[in-house]
Parts: structure tokens; sequence; C-alpha cells
């Protein structure tokens, strides 16, 4: 699980609660097979002796070159699009970590509620109105009061401080003296040594998710239509979800790594239905929980689930400030993995020097910080980046291995070849229908 947690409630918005948690279970049960198909295929065709084997070799082993090619250019995708969504994230948890810094020290605040917990806080949304302006709106919760903005001279001093602080500007080009130098490490060992990170990150997640939503109390309502609370249970705009949810359940073009791993091969099959399972009911919790007791009208769940949160809040801030800690180290690893593998493919060797590196790190910088600044849509960018890499890593390859395995061992029928070749056409469906929704 990854950065796509902050984004499963907006995919229940887009799906509609029953078909968001539908889509949920169908899609990891259909990538738990996948998954295991490509597992199945190492076991009976790989190369045990060879720690790089993956989906590329088996590819080339079994179905030509080009799909080797196919195997290893998708993969490029894959990574490309987590490292340009870390940036924009990395990007937001540090403009607003370093904003709620200055609005402290200072004593220059936003117009916050007083007389409120400090962990049941209100919510806020952007609505974009028919004149084409995007209001804030507030969850004030009963018996707060408003606090005082401040004088006009210190709001004055507020307003320079966001001219060189801005989030659609310039955040995301400051971020480059953070992340730059820890790009061009020979060696991304040193990084590995956070992985456990990524399972704090999560708990701390769902904790604050469950705090939060036990405060607001249930705020469904799916007969009234009227009702600020109406959720319709199916949404046709369920597409962005599927998206999103295939780079979500994405493991396999690293999964034959992992699994070699383990200490009873026998139980590959095992753990990883365990595993995935875990990942289902996660998402589940934290998506359901967050849409189901969201106080506001649902359209106004943003695909980044703390920008729903004042930037005032304790809870929301020690959540940002972690994630921003978590992705400093988890960047340079992912950077790492897609300039190897681009060196590998085009250059012969993983480390061609340090002039290339710096070269290849330089156009990674200017293209995440186009987005970050551009289009700064994480749901977007996941979405597609799922929804095109799936098709080939999920939908399509796993499927050809299986066939072609079958076929060496003479076990191939028609009643298999057509049953499997529904999915690559489920995943053809799915990155088409992304051109026909909206994130909004």
């Amino acid at each position: 699980m990854g950065t796509s947690l902050l984004a499963m409630p907006w995919g229940l918005e887009r799906a509609g609660l029953l078909g968001g948690l539908l889509l949920v279970v169908g899609m990891g049960a259909l990538c738990l097979y996948t998954t295991f198909r490509v597992l199945s295929v190492h076991r009976l065709h790989g190369s045990s002796h060879d720690a790089s084997a993956e989906v590329p070799e088996l590819c080339r082993k079994l179905l030509g070159r080009w799909a080797e090619l196919l195997a290893r250019v998708f993969s490029l995708v894959v990574l490309l699009g987590a490292v340009i969504v870390y940036w924009i994230l990395m990007s937001n948890f540090l403009f607003h970590s370093i904003d709620y810094l200055h609005d402290e020290v200072t004593g220059v605040s936003p117009v916050r509620l007083e007389n409120v917990s400090k962990i049941f806080t209100p919510v806020k949304c952007h609505l974009l109105t028919g004149t084409g302006e995007t209001p804030l709106i507030t969850s004030a919760l009963a018996g707060a009061s408003v606090a005082a903005p401040g004088d006009p001279a210190t709001l004055a001093e507020e307003d320079t401080f966001h001219q060189w602080w801005n989030l659609e500007s310039n955040v995301p080009i400051y971020l480059v003296l953070i992340m730059a130098p820890l790009m061009n490490f020979k060696s991304a060992t040193f990084f590995t040594k956070f992985n456990s990170l990524g399972t704090l990150s999560v708990l701390y997640l769902l904790i604050f998710i469950l705090v939060k939503s036990s405060a607001w109390g249930v705020n469904l309502n799916v007969h009234d239509v009227l009702s600020e609370h109406y959720s319709p249970l199916f949404k046709m705009s369920f597409p962005a979800t599927s998206g999103m949810l295939a780079l979500s359940y994405f493991i396999h073009n690293i999964i034959i790594s992992i699994m070699k791993n383990n200490r009873h091969q026998e139980n590959n099959g095992r753990d990883l239905s365990i595993a995935y399972v875990l990942v289902t009911v996660t998402y589940s919790v934290i998506g359901g929980v967050f849409y189901i007791s969201f106080p506001l009208v649902k359209s106004c769940i943003e695909d980044n689930l703390l920008n729903n949160f004042e930037s005032w809040d304790p809870m929301t801030v020690a959540a940002r400030a972690f994630l921003f800690f978590q992705l400093v180290t988890v960047f340079p690893l992912v950077a790492f993995m897609l300039r190897s593998q681009i060196c590998t493919m085009f250059l012969g060797r993983s480390w061609p020097g340090r002039l290339p590196v710096l070269m290849i790190n330089a156009i990674f910088i200017v293209v995440c910080i186009l987005f970050a600044i551009y289009l700064p849509r994480f749901g977007t960018i996941i979405r597609f980046t799922g929804a095109i890499s799936g098709l080939v890593y999920i939908f399509l390859l796993p499927v050809l291995l299986h066939l072609a395995s079958l076929q060496r061992q003479g076990k191939l029928t028609k009643l298999t070849t057509s049953l499997h070749m529904i999915i690559p056409v489920i995943g053809m469906a799915n990155l088409i229908a992304q051109f026909f929704v909206s994130d909004d």
C-alpha cells in the first residue's frame, strides 16, 4: 500500500458507496489472480538462480522480444507516475507544514474556529460555483467561535509571505533543494532502511480516520436526493475508481523478487492471498468509514483526503509531517529504480557515470515540477497511470504468460483461452473509460 490510501474516500465518491466497495473487492480479486499467475509461470519457467529474473525475462522466454520490451517500458511508466505523484504530495505536505509553522511563530493564523477540541476539528470544502469562483465552505461545529484574522499590517506581511511561499508556483521548485542531493546516490541501500515507515504511516492514517470519523458520526442518506448527505449507491463516474485501484493494487513488476525471500516457497500462493485480503480490507475501511461519516456533501471529498482538513488541525499537521518524511525516504528509492532501468535499457549499465546520472535526474525533476505546478491533480495522475500500466501488467501480460505456459505443457484449451482473454478486454475498457470521466 502507498499514497493511494489518501484517495480511497475520493474513489468511493466517484463510484458511489456500494459501487466503490464492489470495485475495491473485485479489482483486488482480479489483481490477486493475475499476480498469482505471474508467480505460477515463474515457478515453471523462471530461473531460480537468477536474482534479477522478473516479468520481462519471462516475457522474453515465453512470448518474445516484443513482450519483454513492452514489460520494461510500462514498468518505467509506473515508476514515472510514482515519482510525479510523490513530488506533488511532498510539495503539498511541505507547503502546509511550513505554512503552519509560520503562522504559529508569527502569531498570524488563518481564520479558525475557537472553542473546539484539538481533535474534533471541522472540515472544509472547495466547490466550483456557476460563476467559476471557488468558495471555501467550512463545516462549523456547534458552540465554536471564529478567531479574529489580525491587524492590517500583519495581514500585509502575510500576503508577502505567501507570494514567496505558494503551492501553485514556487514550493515545488523549493523542493529541489531537499530532493536533488538525495537522488544522486550510486546505491539506494540507505533508503531501504526506512521501509518500516510505510507500515507506520498506514497505521497512523487508520487511527487518524477512525478518530475523526468517530467525532462526525454517520452522515449518509441513500434515499433522499435533497439531503446534504445523500449518496447514490452507484455512479457512472466509476472508471475513475477502477483506474485508481489498478495502481493501488499494482505490484506485478516486482512480485517475483519479493516472493523469492519467502522461506517456504510452497506457501507463496497462500501468503500472497493473505496480503491481498489485508490490503483490500484496509482500503475498504479507510475509504468506507471516511466516506460514510464525512459531514459535508460527498462531492466535497478531495482526492487527497488531508486537503479536507484545516491547516491548523494538530492531527493533520502531524500526518503531513510524518508522510513528508516518509516520502522523502521513498522518493530517492523509486527514482533510483527508474533511473537504473532507463540506464540499463539504453546505456547497458545501471550506473553510466556521474554526469549522465545528473542529467537524467535533472530531467526527472523538471517533469515532476511541471506536473506539480500545472497539473497537481493527484487523482488524475494515479488513475491514468493505473489504467495505462495496468492494461499491460495486470490485464495483458500475466494472461499471455499463463496461456503460453499452458501451450508449452499441452494443456491449452479454447475455453481457457476465451475466458482469459476477457481480462485484457476489461483492461482496455478501463483505459478508454478514463477519457470519459472527470475528477470532479
